[in-house]
């Protein structure tokens, strides 16, 4: 048996309240970033990055 399968709890009210237009994230909002770069560097630096740091991996 999988361990999360012990505890599962559907509640559909409150996926409905907040799917309500089907989407499952928001709206994309046109930046583009080079990810895999983004990656090695949180990897590196073992931790999230900033959003200053995101800037830098930003694609223009």
């Amino acid at each position: 048996m999988l361990a999360m399968k012990k505890n599962v709890k559907l509640n559909l009210k409150d996926i409905a309240y907040y799917a309500m237009d089907s989407r499952l994230t928001a709206e994309p909002d046109g930046k583009r970033y080079e990810w895999r770069k983004m990656i090695e560097a949180t990897k590196d630096l073992g931790r999230p990055l900033t959003e200053l740091e995101m800037e830098k991996y930003r694609k223009l």
